[in-house]
């Protein structure tokens, strides 16, 4: 039988009692027309999965009882932050959701000099939220405790001048670079990866990114398109040095 997870954001305790969140109560009393009784897996993102059961099913409400609470070990030994080139349309939800689904530890949507996105503060609040909601449906699916963090939209300079002295392994993903996936070593601090956006990485980006000390990557002879490239050098990168 498959097992019902469902993302709550808020601590969660053994023998704990409480209301799901609307849409996920909504989901399972409408559409999977599940009833008293019934097993549900509950997580918040700490690592932990809470076994719970439905204690009742209301017109607008559905209240369950945590019944014991499980960790979860299926993180990967490698952390990988993408630094992902803001995408258009649909194709962001698909590299939060795909790159969740692989394993990345966080997800820092990034302005760089060929972003054709422009949002607003209200627009990028709200492109935010839904990241994040992609994010935690993700792990529902994955089997993942542990939600990527998904940070602000930010501009790259911004976010490179954020990093100080991260020790990660620094890599933008490039046409002409001159590392390769299997000469690359990682310790605990993990790996830093930048990837464009459709227009790929201008000039000024390469700069400063060189700048600090971000070597360039090459995935192999064929140009990737931005919702390929990064999730493939992700997988690559977690069956070399991660858990697959």
């Amino acid at each position: 039988m498959r097992t019902i997870r469902i993302h709550v954001d808020q601590p969660l305790a053994t023998g704990q009692q409480l209301p799901l969140p609307p849409q996920a109560a909504e989901h399972v009393a409408r559409v999977l027309r599940l009833g008293a009784g019934a097993p549900l897996t509950l997580f918040n993102g700490d690592g932990n999965d809470y076994e719970a059961v439905i204690l009742e099913v209301a017109k607008r409400e559905v209240s369950v009882r945590i019944e014991h609470a499980q960790t979860v070990a299926n993180e990967s030994p490698l952390r990988l932050v993408l630094a992902q080139g803001v995408a258009r349309g649909e194709k962001m939800d698909l590299i939060v959701q795909k790159a969740t689904e692989l394993g990345v530890a966080r997800i820092v949507p990034l302005l760089t000099e060929r972003s054709e996105i422009r949002l607003d503060a209200a627009r990028a609040e709200k492109r935010l939220a839904h990241w994040r909601a992609v994010a935690a449906s993700a792990c529902e699916q994955s089997g993942r405790a542990c939600v990527p963090v998904v940070a602000p939209v930010q501009p790259l300079q911004a976010w490179l001048d954020t990093l100080g002295s991260e020790r990660a392994v620094r890599l933008a993903l490039l046409p002409d670079g001159t590392r390769h996936m299997g000469s690359l070593s990682f310790d605990e601090a993990g790996g830093l990866l930048v990837v464009g956006p459709e227009g790929g990485l201008g000039e000024r980006d390469v700069t400063a990114l060189e700048s600090a000390s971000f070597a360039g990557l090459r995935l192999g002879p064929r140009i990737l398109r931005t919702e390929t490239a990064g999730l493939a050098a992700l997988a690559a990168l977690q069956a070399l040095h991660g858990d697959f």
